[in-house]
């Protein structure tokens, strides 16, 4: 590097490039070389911009339709992404002992749950309406001996016993069983139709006489003749 020198004469003063160099880099290091530059937050947000950008930049360039059908691919991801999640409800909780249990408090009568589920309904809470008459149909059933008082049995599992001895209403029962499971761990929402049609079929189970299961004959004795 040759610089003019400030003599008489203006002999040129040759520098060495690196000496040059590195006194060019302590010279624009200084603090007042760099008041106005950006703070690391907005470098790093600078920097992330443009990785979106350029990220943006690429799949447009590979898509069909460029920027266009980048944005119609997107919505209809989103729209199958909305689909599927109204489609299966939000996301059923991680079982645990009793997580399905359908009855969460402590012991009441049928004719306790009853009020609770009229009360609801009252309101417009159809969830909770379609929850209290579907212990209140279980709760019936085990005080007529129907079904056996079990901690932890699930909806499902008490329509299944009582449809055994309420054929009539087996189906009915697993229908109702199923609209249960869905407002408490499906996310769905309930309406009342839905609850109506468990207030009829707990009306129908109280005036239905169960039919008892045939008794096996014990090994090596007939039936006696008529």
């Amino acid at each position: 590097m040759t610089v003019t020198g400030g003599t008489t004469g203006d002999v040129p003063v040759d520098i060495p490039r690196v000496p040059a160099q590195e006194a060019a880099e302590r010279e624009l290091s200084k603090p007042m070389y760099h008041e106005n530059d950006p703070n690391l937050l907005q470098r790093g947000l600078d920097r992330f911009w443009d990785w979106i950008g350029r990220l943006f930049d690429s799949a447009a360039g590979a898509t069909p339709g460029g920027v266009v059908g980048l944005v119609a691919i997107v919505m209809v991801v989103l729209a199958l992404i909305g689909a599927l999640w109204w489609r299966l409800g939000t996301p059923r909780r991680s079982p645990s002992t009793g997580a399905d249990s359908l009855f969460e408090e402590g012991p009441r009568t049928a004719a306790e749950h009853r009020i609770a589920a009229a009360r609801h309904a009252s309101a417009g809470q159809w969830n909770q309406a379609v929850q209290e008459r579907m212990r209140a149909i279980v709760r019936s059933l085990e005080e007529r001996t129907l079904l056996d008082p079990r901690p932890g049995r699930t909806a499902d599992e008490a329509a299944a016993e009582a449809g055994r001895h309420l054929p009539a209403h087996a189906d009915a029962l697993r229908t109702a069983a199923r609209a249960f499971d869905d407002v408490t761990y499906g996310g769905r929402t309930a309406d009342e139709p839905a609850y109506r049609r468990i207030e009829e079929l707990d009306t129908a189970l109280e005036r239905t006489k169960p039919t008892l299961e045939p008794a096996t004959a014990a090994p090596g004795f007939a039936a006696a003749p008529r």
